[in-house]
């Protein structure tokens, strides 16, 4: 195995644990479980919107899902280049945290509808290491 489908390999681990608490145990506070926003138990008030919370949970969970399967494929059958490439592009897409999500959860998190407190900065730094561990392994594997 190269360092590449390592990389690509331990990112699909840890995303799969990610959609297991998202079908689950959804209001988990745990492993980026959805708990940590207040609204989530907030909705259950209202079936209809608790309704949609919970598709929308199944929704991000079932595209994660499409992405695991995506990297196993590329692990598996991807040339260097493909794999290469895929660590790229997972770079990319991973960047667009900051620019919705990040904004959204900090303006929650300020206005204490994130629990536990300061979550969003948890995030940002579990995402920035997500970041620089991919730019790392592309980096080895270049050179």
């Amino acid at each position: 195995m190269n360092i590449l489908q390592i990389g690509i390999l331990i990112f699909t681990i840890i995303e799969a644990g990610n959609v297991l608490m998202l079908y689950f145990n959804p209001g988990s506070k745990m492993g980026n479980g959805i708990g940590v926003f207040n609204a989530w138990e907030a909705s259950k008030k209202d079936e209809n919107t608790h309704e949609l919370v919970k598709y929308l949970v199944n929704w991000v969970a079932g595209a994660k899902l499409i992405f695991i399967m995506l990297g196993i494929v590329v692990i598996i059958w991807g040339s260097f280049l493909v794999q290469a490439l895929t660590v790229g592009a997972l770079i990319l897409s991973i960047l667009s945290f900051y620019w919705r999500l990040f904004p959204a959860i900090r303006r929650l998190d300020k206005k204490g509808e994130i629990t536990p407190k300061g979550y969003s900065k948890t995030l940002a730094i579990m995402i920035t290491s997500f970041i620089a561990g991919f730019a790392v392994v592309l980096i080895v594997a270049l050179v």
